[in-house]
């Protein structure tokens, strides 16, 4: 019962709660028929796909199991493995999980990637909430018999991974409301640990703020900090010696304060990557329904082209292309 109440708190943020009475027109017997059996007209079905909310996607994945007796998740990796390893099968798979679920793996993901996929893990214990989290860490137990946090506790120690694991410690924080009193007293530490302290930064001050501080409450912290001294933090981390930590700072305190933008960036500057880590999948499937359509707006103001023009544009794997662009066009008219 706790896990259920926890799963309709992280689609109110997905701002996905439409009852089945208001599910768009789709044929979901038909979807499940094209999922089984025509893989050939893998462009079709990528742009149908693309177009469904969470809701529909439940119900696909219901209707497919009562008509075949497998997980359409299962059966679209299998198809991948059978095609020549082609990405689009894994795509599509991830898109038709539960948002826990989705998370959970492609945490696994990062960990499992030659290089580890730091952003990825700090975007998500940046962007989702503790119950969330909750959730993502008991489906990652589940499906891969291991513990998140350890996994992500035993990685090679770096600066990207110190943040990360304070980041993981902040989560479990029983201090749910936010001071602005604490807030002051953190940002002033701050200050002197960085712009009013000689030489490098002091790590050891940065990482116990954000070990006992929510997300909630460090947003607060940096907002206070540039209302105490006139710029916001993250430029005053430039004016330190540059290194590592510095680098890894920034890139955390502006996914957390203006995710927006840094996913805008994010995307401007990797659209055009044929690896496999490229960004761009994960980021449109990971923020459809949160704010991919606020994205998008940024996007074109800021590089004078809509996301879904760029994506066509770029991406040179016709497969993935179509679902992406799809994806990209769909959540920026709702």
């Amino acid at each position: 019962m706790y896990a259920r109440g926890l799963q309709s708190l992280w689609e109110a943020q997905a701002l996905d709660m439409a009852t089945s009475a208001s599910l768009r027109s789709i044929s979901c017997e038909k979807t499940c028929k094209d999922i089984h059996d025509k893989w050939g007209r893998v462009d079709q079905l990528a742009r149908v796909l693309a177009c469904t909310t969470n809701m529909e996607r439940r119900q696909i994945r219901e209707t497919y199991k009562s008509m075949y007796g497998l997980d359409p998740t299962d059966h679209l990796q299998q198809t991948r493995d059978a095609n020549a390893n082609s990405e689009i099968g894994s795509l599509l798979s991830l898109w038709l999980l539960e948002p826990h679920e989705r998370d959970a793996v492609m945490a696994r993901e990062a960990l499992n990637s030659s290089h580890t996929n730091y952003n990825a893990l700090l975007e998500l214990y940046i962007g989702r909430k503790s119950s969330q989290l909750l959730l993502i860490k008991q489906e990652y137990h589940a499906k891969f018999k291991r513990q998140l946090d350890q996994d992500i506790s035993s990685e090679p120690d770096d600066s990207y991974q110190k943040i990360l694991v304070a980041l993981a410690t902040s989560h479990k924080s029983h201090y749910t409301e936010v001071s602005q009193h604490v807030a002051k007293c953190d940002a002033k530490r701050l200050h002197e640990a960085g712009e009013g302290r000689m030489g490098t930064i002091d790590e050891n001050v940065v990482l116990e703020i954000i070990s006992k501080r929510s997300i909630q409450q460090l947003k607060i912290t940096i907002n206070t900090y540039k209302h105490i001294y006139g710029r916001d933090y993250r430029k005053s981390l430039k004016s330190k010696p540059g290194g590592e930590f510095e680098d890894a700072l920034r890139m955390v305190v502006e996914c957390l304060c203006n995710p927006v933008k840094y996913f805008s960036k994010m995307l401007n500057k990797n659209i055009s990557e044929t690896t496999k880590d490229n960004p761009l999948p994960r980021v449109l499937i990971s923020r459809a329904g949160i704010d991919i359509a606020e994205i998008g707006s940024y996007f074109k103001a800021k590089y004078g082209r809509k996301l879904e023009e760029a994506i066509e544009e770029s991406v040179t794997n016709t497969d993935q292309r179509d679902f992406l662009v799809a994806l990209a066009a769909a959540n920026s008219t709702r």
